[in-house]
């Protein structure tokens, strides 16, 4: 590999973290709405429970 292929090297390495980090990113979010969604389920349940 020479110094001319360098900066193409360097930009996939980019947009392979860019892409990993955006990934990860809509996963975290999605965690976080199921997590909101469990607890009101939770809270729907315990109501329920409670008549």
């Amino acid at each position: 590999m020479g110094v001319a292929e360098m900066p193409y090297l360097v930009a996939a390495y980019v947009a392979v973290w860019i892409i990993l980090f955006g990934y990860i990113f809509a996963i975290e979010r999605r965690t976080a709405r199921l997590s909101r969604e469990l607890k009101l389920l939770k809270e729907l349940v315990e109501k329920e429970k409670a008549r």
